[in-house]
């Protein structure tokens, strides 16, 4: 058997605790466990608290909420501040309306290399499904079944995924939803920036900026299963602002930003 890295699983999440409930479920169920989960709360209402508070009664490992005041979206914030508290060497982001495959995080520490991030695509849960997925509190999913779309997608053929070369370019198939990264690479370049605001870009100018310093990616085809719950687009209103800030890092090479993750990082670190 592999040896494989420690990691956290961090996932950020704001007033859907029917989607976080479900994520949390699937967690459970995982194949090989994550060292710890870290939920990065931007801001939600107390019934996202109260529902942590129960699943952390028999969750398998620490299930760590780390909160900050809503201020609209802080997406970057929030997870730096998550990011900071973990404890281990490998992590694996999702967000948080997505119900993973039992192998999900297996996948990601088995194909695990150093100077590489790893990012993969996601299997649709459609509008039309979700009562029948929350009541039923559905974790379990196949090519067959019902209310999903990108079915092509479900398929786990671990073999066939190994023909799939590295990337050194950005992708647009690139999915904040299911990416993960070395702990250390993502410190050297400062986390996420800050200097973003709204909804979008946040991921893929971070990524770009590991890209810069080196750091290589790799598509997951046939591994990394998710699935993600359906919702109404977010506020793009600021994401050709968000642009302009990733171009900058693309164009001129950009590896640390200023407003990052340092300013909590503890000095041990």
């Amino acid at each position: 058997m592999s040896t494989y890295p420690t990691c956290s699983l961090v996932t950020p999440t704001y007033n859907w605790p029917e989607a976080l409930e479900l994520l949390l479920l699937s967690v459970k169920e995982q194949s090989h466990l994550p060292n710890e989960v870290i939920i990065a709360d931007d801001g939600s209402r107390k019934e996202t608290q109260e529902l942590i508070k129960k699943i952390q009664q028999d969750f398998p490992v620490p299930l760590i909420h780390v909160w900050h005041e809503d201020n609209k979206n802080q997406k970057p914030a929030i997870m730096n501040k998550a990011i900071a508290k973990s404890k281990y060497d490998y992590i694996i982001e999702i967000d948080g309306d997505i119900i993973m495959h039992k192998d999900f995080v297996k996948d990601h520490l088995e194909m695990s290399q150093k100077n590489m991030f790893l990012y993969g695509s996601r299997v649709n849960i459609q509008k039309g499904f979700l009562d029948d997925l929350f009541s039923e509190k559905q974790i379990s999913f196949h090519f067959l079944s019902k209310g999903i779309k990108k079915r092509g997608r479900t398929l786990r053929i671990p073999f066939l995924s190994n023909i799939y070369t590295e990337e050194t370019e950005r992708s647009s198939k690139l999915r904040g939803c299911n990416m993960s990264f070395w702990k250390n690479d993502f410190i050297k370049i400062n986390g996420f920036n800050e200097d973003l605001v709204g909804w979008g870009i946040d991921d893929s100018e971070m990524i770009q900026r590991l890209l810069n310093i080196g750091v290589k990616g790799k598509r997951l085809k046939f591994r990394g299963i998710v699935y993600h719950i359906y919702h109404k687009e977010q506020n793009k209103s600021h994401i050709n602002i968000n642009k302009i800030i990733e171009e900058e890092t693309t164009n001129k090479k950009i590896t640390f930003i200023i407003n990052g993750i340092n300013q909590y990082l503890t000095k041990k670190l």
